[in-house]
């Protein structure tokens, strides 16, 4: 898993504006042949696959610990999480740093593991248009995108985590 490792570059918070309208700045990565876009304002960081410890017993898509300058940070493979396979390890593989904002507000650090991840792109989020199709158990894909490379699906960071799995990583400390 230690791939040579790449500057880990903070993403720009604010982005751009176009003449055409608001633009905004999306992280771009593939599950297969599929494209995907992270808003780069819930992105704090990329960093390269590092070695991580994993949980016995916990659930496929929790990968694990990662020691994040001296915070251990929970690590979700998206790959594991969206269609139920590990994520391939990949010189372009990397951990996406994020702030995870859960639905009472709280705000966490957590990494996703995540395939292709080469480049980010300004787009005018109205450009996103709603796929007509809804997944009960996948909140989180958003509105698609089309341009010159296919279908491009927004992904809602705050939407990615089930209860359950909140429930698992965010525990209250006992006191």
């Amino acid at each position: 898993m230690g791939a040579p490792s790449m500057i880990a570059n903070p993403l720009p918070a604010e982005p751009a504006k176009s003449a055409a309208g608001a633009s905004m700045l999306f992280l771009l990565f593939q599950l297969g042949a599929d494209r995907y876009a992270l808003d780069a304002r819930d992105v704090a960081e990329v960093l390269p696959l590092v070695n991580f410890k994993r949980i016995p017993q916990a659930q496929p898509a929790i990968a694990g610990l990662f020691d994040y300058r001296g915070t251990p940070l929970p690590v979700i493979d998206l790959n594991q999480l969206m269609s139920n396979r590990p994520a391939a390890q990949r010189f372009s593989t990397r951990i996406v740093l994020v702030n995870y904002r859960a639905p009472d507000g709280a705000s966490h650090r957590l990494g996703l593991i995540a395939e292709q991840v080469k480049e980010t792109v300004k787009r005018d989020p109205a450009s996103f248009v709603d796929s007509g199709v809804r997944t009960a158990g996948a909140p989180w894909l958003g509105p698609v995108a089309t341009d010159a490379d296919g279908l491009l699906q927004w992904i809602h960071v705050d939407k990615l985590l089930p209860q359950a799995l909140r429930d698992l990583l965010f525990q209250a400390t006992p006191e």
